[in-house]
């Protein structure tokens, strides 16, 4: 049988468990996938602790790599043995597993020059870094950008990406080894939040000026240091939760510290459409198999170590992108 990471209530990484599972042949529109490596998101730790609602019991994960071992009827763009990548929400939950059955929609065609593990580190971690590098502003090269959690997985992907456009970027670190990952992924500079007032020492790399972008995916701590960073009319990506929901605030606020915009997107709805799905995929693919964005995979699991995976995210011990192989 195959074997699946699951869980029946919320609350900590103690809820999950390591699950027998029968997982069936496909239906209609449906593939069956052997899973290779599966990515492991701070999204994930959402599920597990109900700030994303789910009917329970549940599976978890939503980003994986594998093999096409059945096909469904009406499946016709795939082919037994096909190389494959998945991201997702709702629709690709499960993936912490060694098989599934999995709707064949939301599958990439994985190009040779990609391996297993770097498509399952770098799937949701790397649309997610093309879309805000691609579609959330008009940059021009010498803008400057602020990046919090720099060292971590899509953080190291976005500062090589903005690197190859032209940025300057600014990454914010928790330890000085966080740090110099950060530097060697394209950083121009980094600021110790653990010891560094992060707005002031924007404001003195930039002249006073303060940057034109601002990549937050802390939240709650960091919120207004983001805002305080930015120049006027700057804008303000609001891209997780990590330390907590940003509280309500007035919005007259954007007008007192610069006419600044801000926004919260979702990569849901940047790959919803198929078209610019590939588009996104593509250009992200052949940035990595090129070798112009590396992947940074700096932690390995086995699922049955799915409960240390998640208090090591949580713990903010780990640096890059994390995996389980199968």
């Amino acid at each position: 049988m195959a074997k699946a990471v699951r869980f029946n209530t919320t609350g900590g990484p103690e809820v999950l468990y390591l699950a027998d599972v029968d997982v069936g042949d496909p239906g209609p529109g449906e593939v069956r996938i052997r899973h290779v490596a599966v990515g492991i998101n701070y999204a994930d730790t959402y599920f597990r602790n109900g700030t994303y609602a789910i009917p329970l019991p549940n599976g978890i994960g939503v980003e994986a790599s594998g093999v096409v071992v059945a096909l469904g009827q009406g499946v016709s763009h795939l082919a037994l043995g096909d190389r494959v990548s998945y991201t997702g929400f709702i629709n690709t939950l499960g993936a912490y597993s060694s098989e599934r059955v999995i709707s064949a929609a939301p599958l990439i065609k994985l190009p040779e020059t990609i391996s297993f593990e770097a498509a399952a580190a770098a799937t949701m971690r790397g649309l997610t870094a093309a879309y805000l590098m691609r579609r959330i502003h008009d940059f021009k090269a010498g803008d400057t950008i602020l990046l919090h959690a720099a060292a971590g997985g899509v953080g190291l992907i976005v500062s090589q990406w903005a690197k190859l456009l032209g940025l300057n970027v600014i990454g914010t670190v928790s330890t000085p080894a966080k740090a110099e990952l950060a530097l060697a992924h394209g950083c121009s500079h980094v600021i110790n939040y653990s010891s560094e007032n992060v707005a002031e020492r924007v404001r003195a790399l930039t002249g006073g000026a303060g940057v034109d972008v601002v990549y937050d995916s802390v939240g709650k701590d960091t919120f207004m240091a983001s805002l305080d960073s930015l120049r006027k009319r700057g804008l303000l990506v609001c891209v997780g939760t990590a330390s907590g929901p940003v509280p309500p605030f007035d919005p007259v606020l954007l007008a007192m510290k610069g006419s600044l915009f801000i926004t919260r997107p979702a990569l849901a709805d940047y790959i919803a459409d198929p078209a610019e799905k590939a588009a996104l995929a593509a250009e992200l693919f052949e940035h990595v198999g090129s070798g112009r964005i590396k992947i940074e995979i700096n932690q390995h699991y086995a699922l049955e170590d799915a409960v240390q995976a998640h208090r090591d995210l949580e713990a903010r011990k780990t640096t890059g992108s994390s995996i389980f192989v199968i």
